[in-house]
């Protein structure tokens, strides 16, 4: 699919286009998602290289990430996608030249959908290509910002947890899973700030003072974002730690319990092994009461040992 955005008079129209049509004057933004074979091949009168591929957009490369070439000025940048409770990264590739925007995504990206509503609903103040990426890379730090306030409110949550027996695998899970989206809201800042990096450095000379402006407060976003995440794989791993430490005392205490109760019961069967022996000579066997006795002799070394383990503390 292929969707054309347009600027006519100060005003932006979006135009859904199929491989009969030609490209509509004024376009600033060319979104392809998921192009077939046909639409590949119309989108391909545009360069004067390759089409980006499906699999050039898992490139992790930085030269294969931000480069310039005849097509103008390429940049990949890594989007987060959430998906239930699952969080991950999704590539988006643009290619910028001559005040026209080309991207191609493989996914539907929540913040392309975002940005488009904003648009339709004149929300954000768009001239050219250019606001259109520095759009999509603000409207991606904000998200990004969201994900991080999110995961401060999981660990409120979780350490509360820590403690209990019933939730410690629920909350385990949920940790493990926060700190893969922690992951991957770092990666996509550290990407996010090469990428503008990237663009002020390679087209600083194009720039307007309030693009410029935008990068700067976007790059000054991100610097602040990342002490924070890199609080939140401190506090996931100490309430990993705190909870693995949870659980190894709960065991112990299984273990101790074990232990205790093999000792405990080691004099009465002590006794109940010597006389259980075939042997022709045990005065013990001929007395009238050596059963009771021998049972007796069991239950007291048993409570014996029992009351002194509670009296050292060890139960």
């Amino acid at each position: 699919m292929i969707t054309a955005y347009m600027m006519r008079n100060k005003v932006l129209e979006v135009v859904q286009l199929t491989t009969q049509d030609v490209l509509p004057a004024n376009t600033i933004w060319l979104d392809a998602y998921k192009p077939d074979d046909e639409e590949r091949e119309w989108l391909s009168s545009l360069f004067l290289e390759e089409v980006p591929e499906e699999e050039e957009l898992d490139e992790i490369e930085a030269s294969a990430r931000f480069y310039w070439d005849t097509d103008g000025l390429h940049i990949l940048s890594l989007f987060p996608q959430r998906i239930g409770g699952e969080t991950r990264g999704v590539n988006m590739s643009f290619t910028l030249r001559n005040n026209l925007l080309i991207s191609f995504r493989e996914e539907d990206i929540g913040i392309v959908r975002l940005l488009r509503h904003y648009m339709r609903h004149d929300r954000v103040e768009i001239e050219d290509a250019m606001d259109i990426l520095l759009e999509l890379m603000d409207l991606k730090v904000e998200y990004l910002s969201d994900l991080i306030e999110d995961g401060y409110t999981t660990l409120e949550e979780t350490s509360e947890q820590v403690l209990s027996d019933e939730q410690i695998y629920e909350m385990l899970k949920e940790l493990m899973a926060q700190e893969e989206t922690n992951s991957q809201i770092r990666l996509a800042l550290h990407d996010t700030r090469r990428a503008l990096r990237f663009l002020r450095r390679t087209v600083r000379q194009q720039l307007l003072s309030e693009q410029k402006k935008t990068i700067d407060e976007v790059l000054h976003d991100i610097e602040s974002l990342l002490p924070h995440t890199q609080f939140l794989f401190d506090k996931i791993n100490f309430q990993l730690e705190a909870a693995m430490g949870f659980t190894n005392l709960q065991q112990n205490k299984v273990i101790k319990i074990f232990s205790v109760a093999a000792v405990v019961f080691l004099p009465p069967t002590l006794i109940a092994s010597i006389y259980g022996m075939n042997f022709n000579i045990m005065p013990e066997l001929t007395w009238q009461y050596g059963y009771l006795v021998s049972i007796g002799m069991m239950l007291a070394s048993a409570f014996g040992t029992y009351f002194f383990f509670r009296k050292k503390g060890w139960l």
